[in-house]
């Protein structure tokens, strides 16, 4: 099957090399978003998806917008027999959706309809959801939107971060990709319409979100750390007013009268902050302007003390 991949970051790769990988099809063509400046020191870097289609050679194309009537003509001298989207970052426009033969399917980090959107990922963690998955879907003008072709559901951890979250949902979509694009060809797949009734949305994440709040119980800080692991990441004030990021915890059994934010426990390896239900135990931090470092490390050097209050000036 002659086919064009639209995909930007490292969740796509999987899907793409998986497709590479088979040798059942023809990859036309790879379609990313431009490279943009990132980190400290703003350099330019390819996206992950341009990076591992030039290393397999395959022409890549970095449009400002697909939907343009320039790139559209361009698209359609493509021939493709179906386009494979995986986070890529743009809308197409119904034109595009009705170009190849097979259609458009989408890649989705998500058990549709559930967190349609942006960040499936990190939402699934941050709620507080036991399984996560991925959706593959025959694509619409709407967004996440499409009938669903196929499943596969990954249970979540109680202390999975997104990262590893991540990671195993790449690779089963990838799995799922070659599985689903069989039964297209064959004639076999079944589009199953979503409940609308049952839609959530996962919008894009914002600074306001990263900042923890104590009050909340230690279940739904615990959901946000690890939902943040490994970025944006969370971050609290410590009593001297530098900001601190929190990039690991546990949950615990232990309950607590002092006001939220207090530090009411410190060990060898650890301290435990009070929420407004529970106590979180921390396990891993970033002060400003320093490396990720355990705990212990920061605890070590008298980085808090039973009784410090996290976050008051937030």
């Amino acid at each position: 099957m002659r086919i064009v991949f639209m995909g930007t970051p490292d969740f796509a790769v999987g899907s793409l090399a998986a497709l590479s990988e088979s040798g059942k099809h023809e990859i036309v063509s790879v379609i990313t978003q431009p490279d943009r400046p990132k980190g400290r020191g703003n350099k330019v870097l390819m996206t992950p998806v341009k990076e591992y289609a030039l290393s397999k050679g395959y022409p890549v194309y970095q449009p400002q917008r697909v939907k343009t009537p320039e790139f559209v003509a361009e698209l359609r001298a493509m021939e493709p027999e179906l386009i494979v989207v995986a986070a890529f970052g743009q809308f197409l426009s119904q034109e595009i959706l009705e170009m190849p033969k097979y259609g458009c399917i989408n890649v989705h980090a998500s058990l549709l309809p559930k967190y349609r959107g942006a960040a499936p990922i990190q939402y699934a963690i941050i709620k507080g959801e036991k399984e996560s998955g991925v959706t593959i879907m025959q694509m619409d003008i709407g967004m996440d939107t499409g009938a669903m072709l196929s499943k596969v559901v990954v249970p979540i951890g109680e202390n999975m971060t997104m990262g590893e979250l991540h990671d195993e949902l790449r690779d089963k979509g990838a799995e799922l990709l070659l599985e689903t694009i069989e039964k297209i060809a064959a004639g076999t797949a079944v589009a199953v319409p979503q409940p609308k009734e049952e839609a959530t949305y996962a919008t894009l994440l914002d600074r306001s979100m990263e900042c923890i709040d104590w009050s909340k119980s230690a279940q739904e800080v615990h959901n946000l750390i690890r939902g943040f692991n490994p970025a944006p990441s969370t971050f609290t004030k410590l009593p001297n007013g530098k900001n601190i990021k929190i990039w690991g915890s546990l949950l615990t059994n232990k309950t607590s009268e002092a006001q939220p934010g207090t530090v009411v426990e410190v060990t060898k390896k650890s301290f435990l902050v009070a929420c407004g239900e529970g106590v979180v135990e921390i396990t891993e931090v970033q002060p400003e302007s320093k490396k990720r470092m355990p705990a212990q490390v920061f605890i070590n050097g008298r980085g808090v003390q039973v009784g410090d209050i996290l976050g008051a000036s937030d």
